[in-house]
């Protein structure tokens, strides 16, 4: 992983020492932080040279991707150098102040990513959806002509048997008024009216319906 390198600015801030303790190395590390938040650029070289790795290995670990680790790491550790004034070494150690900047970081990535690619699935459903529009007119006027058939079957009800079987002969049979008439052995003007009678009970009930 490339490693920025800062200026020098003090040459007494301490260096941390891949040879002592870690009980020493981490008290080190601590000063040289405290160092950084004072405006040491190369106490927090010294920062850099010490988490650059750390870092990267538990940004990998999380979002399982080395370009993204990279970025995070880099992110983190700029992060830390612009808040290392805040570090307070009686609430834990350099090193898991640095860690935890760079998992916070790190897990927002990929809550970031999950809803970017739940954003583009869900645009992308609306998309396919959209470009079958006929299809999905043809459902709804199928839907509606259920409907309005089962008023109108529900209306029938409140007709007369003759009423009903005189508009059921013409409206579903296809019959014509004198075909009507003739299955029914009535004449033609007592089909007309039965008809005409029905059909005006019939729009009153769909009215009320």
């Amino acid at each position: 992983m490339e490693r920025r390198h800062l200026r020098a600015v003090d040459d007494d801030a301490p260096r941390v020492s891949r040879h002592e303790p870690d009980a020493a190395s981490a008290q080190r590390l601590d000063d040289l932080l405290i160092s950084a938040g004072r405006g040491s650029a190369q106490a927090f070289e010294g920062v850099y040279t010490a988490m650059a790795t750390p870092v990267y290995r538990l940004a990998l670990r999380v979002v399982r991707d080395p370009g993204m680790a990279e970025d995070i790491a880099q992110e983190t550790l700029v992060e830390a150098w612009r808040k290392a004034p805040e570090f307070d070494p009686a609430r834990g150690g350099a090193k898991t102040w640095v860690l935890t900047i760079a998992h916070r970081r790190a897990v927002d990535r990929v809550r970031r990513e999950q809803r970017q690619r739940q954003q583009m699935e869900s645009e992308a459903a609306v998309a396919e959806r959209e470009s079958m529009p006929a299809e999905q007119d043809t459902v709804v006027e199928v839907d509606f002509r259920r409907w309005q058939s089962e008023r109108v079957r529900g209306a029938l009800s409140h007709l007369t048997d003759i009423q009903r079987e005189a508009i059921e002969l013409a409206y579903y049979g296809g019959h014509t008024q004198t075909e009507v008439a003739a299955r029914l052995g009535v004449p033609l003007g007592t089909t007309k009216t039965r008809i005409r009678d029905g059909m005006k009970r019939l729009r009153d009930a769909l009215e009320e319906g």
